[in-house]
């Protein structure tokens, strides 16, 4: 039987994979798209303006959050980019709005404009004399004010920086989750748009962010993957709280929801509700998952592998991460023994099982799709099987 890998329809996607796995992770098409139209009514946004002083007041009480974690992963400026965003504000040019997500106690989480406000805390009102920054590179104010900090500014200009008012949308907070999420994604514009986890990761407060981070930097999920699926972005965090969230259901056939993104916030709030034994068990079943899996399939684990003799390797795919994860993680010690014992054949059935044409569109396009889903975890699983009982 010829390989699904000369089906030009095949290489238009996998071309397309190429152009988007600048995380180490195949892009995906079609996926994470609205199910349903919003009802208006649902949907509570409001407009405030606030001065750089009542901003500042708010970072102090610590009710308007940065996130310095998922700033981080977003990639901060550097000090020359921070430096001219506050020679605008001296020179007055307007900045573009900022958008928050405030909870039940009023407290806000930055979604869109992290950057901007981080640059703005460190130089008005820095937690430390390290943290501090100091302009340089300026374009229009260079010579007296470089190597400047806050304290150095004449009071005129200072004074100027304290009363700028910035524009803040505000996604109330008895929005639906899912309201809020797509309307983040739809106004995520800027010129470093966020990713779908970044959005999760800022919308969905609790220990669920710690836990994802701990598995995703662990030892056992770095070699699964052979390091290649990069942080930056949180592509990583998005990989585990996928396999997290088919694990805990009863059986991953059983999914039924049309709205895959929303199904991935649920995760994470659930993930919120674990006891601390009942973290420490996922954690150990998620690493002996990724153990097994780096025997059984080594370097070509969780990529798409069209013959046995291919050497050049695709980018991670999260389909089969979590449907190979996940199956593999609901044997006993004793299957996953056999099926490292087993590894050879197991890696011919892999390859079979990609050559598939339903299988193979399973898992590349539409994979939040609810029979598609289905389809992948119940061929997975049976080809395990298989092995197994060879």
């Amino acid at each position: 039987m010829a390989s699904i890998a000369t089906d030009k329809a095949h290489a238009f996607a996998e071309e397309l994979a190429d152009d988007g796995s600048a995380s180490g992770v195949e892009l995906e098409l079609a996926s994470d798209q609205i199910a349903e139209p919003f009802d208006p009514d649902e949907i509570k946004v409001t407009t405030r303006t606030m001065t750089v002083d009542l901003l500042m007041g708010r970072l102090a009480d610590g009710v308007l959050k940065l996130q310095p974690d998922f700033q981080r992963k977003a990639g901060i400026w550097n000090n020359v980019k921070q430096s001219r965003l506050i020679e605008s504000l001296v020179l007055r040019i307007p900045l573009p709005s900022f958008y928050v997500s405030e909870d039940d106690e009023e407290e806000w989480e930055v979604v869109d404009g992290v950057q901007r406000l981080t640059a703005i805390s460190r130089f008005v009102q820095p937690q430390s004399d390290h943290q501090a920054l100091r302009l340089t590179g300026l374009e229009y104010l260079k010579g007296d004010f470089d190597g400047c900090s806050f304290e150095d500014l004449p009071p005129r200009l200072s004074r100027r920086i304290r009363e700028t008012e910035f524009t803040f949308h505000v996604i109330e907070s008895n929005t639906p989750p899912s309201v809020r999420f797509n309307i983040f994604a739809r106004i995520n514009t800027g010129g470093m748009p966020l990713t779908h986890q970044e959005l999760r990761h800022a919308l969905v407060p609790g220990k669920a962010r710690d836990i994802l981070k701990q598995w995703a930097e662990s030892e056992s999920f770095q070699k699964a993957v052979d390091h290649g699926v990069k942080p930056d972005r949180m592509a990583d965090r998005e990989m585990v709280l996928r396999y997290f969230a088919f694990w805990n259901m009863p059986t991953p056939e059983s999914y039924s929801r049309r709205d895959f993104g929303e199904f991935l916030m649920d995760a994470m709030k659930d993930m919120n509700k674990l006891r601390r034994d009942e973290v420490d068990e996922a954690c150990e079943t998620f690493e002996s998952a990724m153990r097994v899996a780096r025997e059984v399939f080594g370097r070509y684990a969780f990529r798409k592998k069209y013959s046995t003799s291919e050497t050049w390797r695709k980018p991670i795919n999260r389909a089969l991460f979590e449907s190979v994860a996940v199956n593999i993680a609901k044997m006993t010690e004793e299957q996953q023994r056999r099926l490292v014992r087993r590894r050879k054949e197991a890696r011919t059935a892999f390859v079979q099982l990609m050559n598939e044409q339903d299988f193979e569109s399973a898992v590349s396009v539409g994979t939040g799709d609810p029979p598609k889903v289905k389809l992948r975890f119940a061929r997975v699983r049976r080809m395990l099987k298989n092995v197994l009982r060879a």
